[in-house]
């Protein structure tokens, strides 16, 4: 009856994949839009989300997760353009609210399957020993903290161009808490420094960071331009890296008697996380194909492996237990508690207040998108302040909003601008959420994965400098590049 039950289940969820899927085909740019910028949904609709981003910062003193307030800001502010479309007389206004809404749950969904992919292998690595080793690794090799600084940090850099820098952070930031311990000082500042390596790493690469692949996708910039950003890139990370270096006591790492040791299989995780980085990025590079889907074959990969793991562990402890029982007549108790390996354990491990997080901003910041307000501001910014200005603020509205959103408003008005503004743009989007820890997907990431050591206000404390290398590496780039102006 269960088997049964499951494959009706089965049934009725592809049933609705069937069609639901049609919908979401249509294209969101063709849709009727109302300008609801004067209106009264405009303004309750911004008075929620800066209601609900103000619980997000402080998260930490009401300790209520931040997913909370902005899945619910996202949910009324649809009620609300809906409401709104359903009223208007024309009936090509009446499936608006929809065609958007599914546009922004499209791109949810892409984010959710990738995090979810990398945070499973991420957790799979953290499983096998992967990160409690290379802790060890670090520790026997004599290591100062101050040199674990600066390596997770170059580490992050040149990661993140290749698996993204919210992979790329996660990695990082796990390796920074397995070795700083309990020095919560260190990882703090660590944390930071590998929040802004790796989206200074991302800007300067097309599979570095999501609004580096909507610039190149829109064929904004072509592939080998993006590497002129790599010195300003470079320009932006070191600044701040070298003044918070400062504040590291040059110690050594915490000695840890626990023998740290890789669980069989560990290696052949590592190596089904690089396949599947590659495929990936073959997959967007060669077949045109959103990176989410080499991200996912490469968890089924890792699924079957799984597998292979499940089943030897299975044979390991029932021949454990045999030999025990035979040589002492009866069962001993407690031999070996452990459970075969589960890959769906490993998938429960996701960030997943981090995952819903991300649906109630992507959905709150197009609901504000759908009113008006993203191309009013752009339109206000291109037109009187003149580009380069424009591209600075982008930047630093991009720390306080989501940079995919931002920079989706940039391409839709489609600003005529020079191949030298376009990288200006696409550097400051990417690298001006460092300037808060809620500014960049890596930086949130980050937040959940050292929940209470790297928050808002330990981020904060540090923008100066950060600042200091967002500005630098802007004359960089205006300098370095100037003939492309």
């Amino acid at each position: 009856m269960k088997s049964f039950l499951q494959g009706r289940s089965w049934l009725l969820l592809s049933f609705a994949t069937f069609l639901i899927l049609p919908h979401s085909a249509f294209a969101a740019e063709n849709a009727k839009l109302l300008d609801l910028t004067s209106h009264w949904v405009g303004y309750v609709s911004i008075f929620l989300f800066v209601v609900a981003y103000a619980l997000v910062i402080v998260e930490e003193e009401i300790h209520m997760r931040k997913s909370k307030p902005v899945m619910v800001a996202a949910g009324v502010i649809w009620g609300l353009i809906a409401l709104i479309y359903a009223q208007q007389p024309d009936s090509e206004y009446h499936h608006t609210a929809g065609l958007m809404i599914r546009h922004n749950l499209e791109e949810y969904g892409e984010l959710l399957l990738f995090l979810l992919a990398a945070m499973t292998y991420i957790n799979t690595m953290g499983e096998r020993g992967v990160f409690n080793s290379l802790r060890a690794w670090l520790i026997n090799k004599g290591f100062s903290l101050r040199s674990i600084f600066w390596i997770t940090g170059l580490f992050a850099f040149f990661i993140s161009p290749v698996a993204d820098n919210l992979t790329t952070a996660l990695l990082m930031a796990t390796v920074v808490m397995a070795v700083g311990g309990t020095n919560i000082k260190f990882v703090s500042v660590a944390c930071i420094n590998i929040v802004v390596a790796a989206n200074a790493g991302g800007a300067f690469s097309p599979f570095g960071d999501i609004t580096t692949l909507m610039v190149w996708q829109k064929g904004m910039v072509e592939f080998q331009e993006f590497f002129k950003l790599f010195i300003p890139s470079v320009v932006n990370w070191f600044i701040p890296a070298f003044l918070m270096s400062l504040a590291i006591k040059n110690g050594q790492p915490q000695a840890n008697s626990d023998a740290a040791e890789l669980k069989e299989g560990a290696l052949v995780v590592i190596g089904l996380f690089l396949v599947t980085i590659t495929m990936a990025v073959c997959a967007h590079n060669f077949l045109h194909l959103p990176p989410v889907i080499g991200m996912m074959t490469g968890l089924g990969l890792l699924k079957l492996y799984g597998y292979t793991l499940k089943m030897r562990d299975r044979r390991t402890f029932i021949n454990t237990t045999s030999d025990a029982e035979g040589s002492a007549g009866v069962k001993v108790e407690g031999l070996d508690r452990r459970k075969p390996f589960n890959i769906f354990q490993q998938v429960e491990r996701a960030e997943w207040d981090t995952l819903m997080f991300f649906y109630g901003i992507i959905l709150c910041v197009g609901g504000l998108g759908t009113i008006g307000y993203l191309n009013l501001g752009s339109q206000l910014m291109y037109g009187d302040l003149g580009p380069t200005t424009a591209n600075i603020l982008v930047g630093i509205v991009s720390a306080i909003v989501d940079n995919i959103p931002v920079m989706f408003a940039v391409l839709s008005m489609n600003p005529d601008m020079s191949q030298g503004q376009w990288l200006l743009v696409t550097l400051t989007a990417g690298v001006g959420g460092s300037l808060l820890s809620i500014g960049s997907a890596a930086g949130v990431a980050v937040m959940g994965q050292a929940r209470g050591i790297y928050t808002f206000f330990s981020h904060i404390k540090w923008i100066w400098a950060i600042a200091l290398g967002y500005a630098a590496s802007i004359y960089v780039h205006l300098w370095l590049n100037s003939a492309m102006f």
